[in-house]
């Protein structure tokens, strides 16, 4: 059932997502739904010349963990997707893509959130000098995609655009 929406209040503003509560209809009855809206974002499985995988592992303040994960990033205001997903290659991992396949779009939270992610496979050429943001420490790794499963199914591995990534990776690949 569609939920007709009555009602949108803004609740937050930030440089990285807006908080809005939305009063919808459903069979008569009114319910209000928490959504979290996101510009939207870009990863990519990014292989080496000598077929290594890019890992990056960086702190997640939002669980208070590190976590190794594939490049990515979100889009810039009326960013185009590969123009993203270069660029943050580039910042993150000092690499510069010599092809670059989209594999596919992904919601990461719907339940309460529009954020729409955006999957690329990307061959690297050169390695060049990283370009992290000022507030960010990513620490750079290359592994095998056997080991990279390994670690997906021991657990070391847990976040999601990752695990779909390397996965459909896999499929195509091995």
């Amino acid at each position: 059932m569609i939920e007709e929406t009555i009602l949108t209040k803004n609740i937050y503003s930030g440089k990285v997502i807006e908080v809005v509560t939305k009063e919808v209809k459903i069979d008569n009855k009114v319910a209000t739904r928490e959504i979290v809206l996101h510009r939207g974002a870009v990863c990519a499985v990014a292989v080496t010349k000598e077929n290594k995988i890019i890992l990056v592992r960086q702190f997640r303040k939002a669980i208070e963990a590190y976590l190794t994960e594939i490049p990515a990033g979100k889009l810039e205001d009326r960013e185009d997707i590969e123009a993203a997903i270069i660029r943050e290659l580039r910042e993150e991992t000092g690499y510069q893509v010599t092809d670059l396949k989209y594999v596919t779009k992904f919601f990461t939270s719907p339940g309460f959130s529009n954020e729409l992610g955006h999957l690329f496979f990307a061959k690297l050429g050169e390695k060049g000098e990283t370009d992290f943001d000022e507030d960010e420490y990513i620490d750079v790794h290359e592994y095998g995609l056997q080991d990279i499963l390994k670690m997906i199914n021991n657990g070391e591995i847990t976040d999601a655009k990752t695990i779909l990534g390397i996965l459909m990776y896999a499929q195509d690949f091995s």
